[in-house]
This record gives C-alpha cells, sequence and structure tokens, in this order.
C-alpha cells in the first residue's frame, strides 16, 4: 500500500479548499460591491430620487406644521419630527437668518444671526410656520439604507458561495467514500472480481488501495482452497476408482479359492500371486495417498541450515544410479557442483528421489540410458531428471499422485518442479533457491 505523502493529505486538501473558497468568496464579494454601489449612484442621478425624497418630507413638514400650529421657535418640536424620520436633517432661515438647525437643536441662532449663503447645490423650500413663511433646506441620508442592504445582500452571496464551494469539494470526498461503501457491500455479495476504485493519493485513496489488495488477497486465497479442495476431491475419486478395481479382482480369485474351482495346484499359485500383485498394488496407492495427505497439510516445514549443493545431493543421487543401474537401467550423470548453499527438509528430499526413482522404474524406457545433471543461475540451482518414456499404453495405472507430491513438497521447501516433454523426452527439474550460509 502506498504511502500518502503530506501535501496529498485530506487535512492539507481541505486547508486548500478553504483558501480557494475564501480567494474567490472575497473576489465575487468586491465585484458585486462595485456593481452594487455603480447601480445605486447611476439610479439615483438618473431618477432624480434624491430631490422627489426631499419634496416628500418637504410636503409631510408641512403638514405637520399645520397640523400642530408651529413657529420658527418650536424647536423641541421640530426636532422630534426630526428624529423620527431617522435619515434628514433641516436647516429653518427666515428673513435669510438661520433660526434653526437639526444637527445643533440646542443652540440659540437667533442669537447668533447667522445669515444664510446661496450655493448652486442647495435647494431651499417655501414652509409656512404660524410665525410666517420661511426658507427650509433639508437633505438627506436616503442612500445610506440602500447601500446597507446591498452590503447585507453582498455579505450573504459571498458567503453562500463560500458554502457552496467547500460543500461541493466535501461532497465529492462524501460520493468517494459511498461508492467505497457500495463496492464493499459488493464484495460482501460475494463477487471478489471487482475492483476497488482507487481515486486520488490521500488516505481514502490508500484505504482503498488496501482494501483492493486485500480483496485480491481473499480471493486469490479462496481460489487456492477451492482448487484444493478440488484436487482432493479429484485425487479421492481417482483413488477410490484405482483401489477398487485391484479390490474386486481380489475378491473375484478369494471367491474362487473358497469354492475350490480350481483345476491344478499351478492354478492355486497363479491365482495367489495375481493376489499378492493386487493387495501389492493397493498398498501403493495408500502409500500414495499418505504421502499426499502429509504433504497437503498446513503444518510449517523447518528447513534445515543451509548446506552446499553437493552436500545436499552427493550421496543421494549416487545411491539412485546404484538402484537404477541394479534394476536394468543405465545412468549418465553430469554434475556441475556449486559452493553455494541451499536449505532443504532431508525426509522431504528422500521421498522426492523415492517418487522419482519409482517412476522412472514403471515408465522409463531401459535402452535408453537416463541423464541426470545440474543448471545454475543466479538465483538458484536445478536438479533436472531426462529420460525417454515408453509407450503411452504402458502407463495406463498412472494415477499423477507421486509427481503431483513431488510438487507440493518442493513447494513446501521454498522451491518449484517444473515438468517437460518434447519429441518423446521427458523431463522433471527440481529447483532450489540459494541462501546465505550461517557460518
Amino acid at each position: 500500500m502506498s504511502v500518502v505523502r503530506k501535501r496529498d493529505s485530506i487535512y492539507v486538501q481541505l486547508l486548500k479548499l478553504l483558501a480557494a473558497a475564501a480567494f474567490f468568496s472575497f473576489l465575487i464579494f468586491f465585484l458585486l460591491n462595485w456593481a452594487g454601489n455603480t447601480f445605486l449612484e447611476w439610479l439615483y442621478i438618473s431618477t432624480n430620487y434624491e430631490q422627489s425624497k426631499d419634496e416628500e418630507y418637504i410636503v409631510q413638514l408641512q403638514e405637520y406644521v399645520s397640523q400642530n400650529s408651529l413657529s420658527t421657535g418650536d424647536t423641541q418640536e421640530l426636532t422630534q419630527w426630526v428624529q423620527k424620520q431617522q435619515v434628514i436633517a433641516l436647516q429653518i432661515y427666515k428673513n435669510k437668518i438661520l433660526v434653526y438647525d437639526s444637527v445643533y437643536p440646542d443652540w440659540d441662532l437667533e442669537a447668533e444671526q447667522i445669515e444664510g449663503e446661496e450655493y448652486d447645490w442647495n435647494v431651499y423650500y417655501q414652509v409656512m410656520f404660524a410665525d410666517g413663511e420661511a426658507d427650509v433646506s433639508i437633505w438627506g441620508f436616503y442612500s445610506y439604507q440602500y447601500y446597507n442592504y446591498a452590503l447585507v445582500a453582498e455579505l450573504v452571496l459571498s458567503f453562500c458561495l463560500f458554502a457552496g464551494i467547500v460543500l461541493l469539494g466535501i461532497r465529492y470526498k462524501i460520493r468517494y467514500i459511498q461508492k467505497l461503501n457500495d463496492e464493499i457491500g459488493i464484495l460482501e455479495s460475494g463477487d471478489l472480481d471487482y475492483e476497488i476504485t482507487v481515486d486520488g493519493k490521500d488516505e481514502l485513496a490508500a484505504l482503498a488501495e488496501g482494501l483492493d489488495m486485500m480483496r485480491s488477497s481473499f480471493r486469490d486465497k479462496v481460489r487456492q482452497e477451492a482448487h484444493l479442495t478440488e484436487a482432493h476431491y479429484k485425487m479421492v475419486t481417482e483413488m477410490s476408482h484405482d483401489i477398487r478395481t485391484p479390490l474386486t479382482a481380489v475378491m473375484l480369485y478369494t471367491e474362487i479359492l473358497k469354492k475350490r474351482q480350481l483345476k491344478s495346484e499351478e492354478q492355486l499359485w497363479e491365482y495367489i500371486d495375481k493376489i499378492d500383485q493386487k493387495m501389492r498394488r493397493m498398498k501403493q496407492l495408500t502409500d500414495h495417498l499418505f504421502e499426499y495427505a502429509l504433504v497437503t497439510g498446513e503444518t510449517e516445514v523447518a528447513l534445515e541450515e543451509p548446506v552446499p549443493f553437493e552436500a545436499a545431493f552427493y550421496d543421494l543421487l549416487s545411491e539412485t544410479c546404484t538402484y537404477l543401474e541394479q534394476n536394468g537401467f543405465h545412468t549418465e550423470m553430469d554434475m556441475v557442483w556449486s559452493e553455494k548453499c541451499i536449505q532443504v527438509h532431508t525426509e522431504f528430499l528422500m521421498r522426492i528421489l523415492d517418487n522419482i526413482t519409482s517412476n522412472l522404474l514403471k515408465y522409463a524406457d531401459p535402452h535408453v540410458p537416463i541423464r541426470i545433471f545440474s543448471e545454475h543461475t543466479a538465483a538458484g540451482a536445478c536438479l533436472v531428471f531426462e529420460n525417454v518414456g515408453q509407450k503411452p499404453e504402458k502407463r495406463r495405472d498412472s494415477t499423477g499422485i507421486g509427481l503431483e507430491n513431488v510438487k507440493k513438497m518442493m513447494e513446501r521447501m521454498k522451491g518449484s518442479c517444473i515438468t517437460e516433454e518434447k519429441e518423446g523426452r521427458f523431463r522433471i527439474k527440481l529447483f532450489f533457491p540459494y541462501t546465505e550460509s550461517k557460518e
């Protein structure tokens, strides 16, 4: 499983997401603020909004003054009305002398005798008070509230954009988590061939990769167990058939002997010899069955200390060649001994050579020499047995269990067994990996 780099972690991705969301939100806020201010300014100028509002408030002021019969000296009542409107300010001039200013309502302006000045931008409206007509200058902060409304709207929209970007980024991860959950459900249903989706390089991707590796490992284990079960079933079926055949013959011969249906003593000994041959065949099959059960067990094999290739095989191969020579076969041994060490299990090694010797005696052509030689690579040494097989009909009694045992024993010793057959020549290669000596 790959290691997650710090810059690819979910924590860093979240920080990047927040930074990007904040940047775009601030950018949109400034654009909206500029656009809003520009629009409001255009609206006020193009529609004379400020003048219409001034005139509206002057009408309300005239109504208030008339209803309450106010004079220009009723500053307290005038101040109350101005404060109630919240967004305007007033100056009242009588005979061009400032008599009231809502910004400084407590000042005695009549004593100051401040004369009003004419400005092009200032507009005066006539309002009838109880003590006569007066000029009123009014200005209002009408746009203030709309600018505030626009600012609030801009902030809300920018925050919504920020939250939306963050939620979309998080939603992508949540959808990936949901996808992993769905895919785990597919695995739970038994479909171990379904590959887990690995997306990205963060912790979730590392988790998905780990899940996929676990799926693959579990699938291989299930298939291996299924293959082993099938092999066991096949072996039991074949062994049952192979044992039943000589057993049926033994029962037939014993039945003849029990009924004493014999023509001569020679025929008696002939039947006894056949019974002996069948019983030996049954013993051989049961021995194979025992070896197969031993080799396919789950017990771990303890390999012996590393020894040189020559020390492991010299004596055993000498005995094998002598035994084959005694049984009418000729052997040619061409061994190149390596000083490198291998690890073996002596009991397994003896069983392997016994199985190979047994197969050679049964299936090899005695008129062609049996070659025994070695091959060496950087990874290990290979012991090779080569022979010319007899005609196929002479292999009819073979169950293949002996060769299967050899392969499994080699696997238990960390090696391998390879068989080849080409142009009538049969080879079996035993590969032993090199190991370091403990000396």
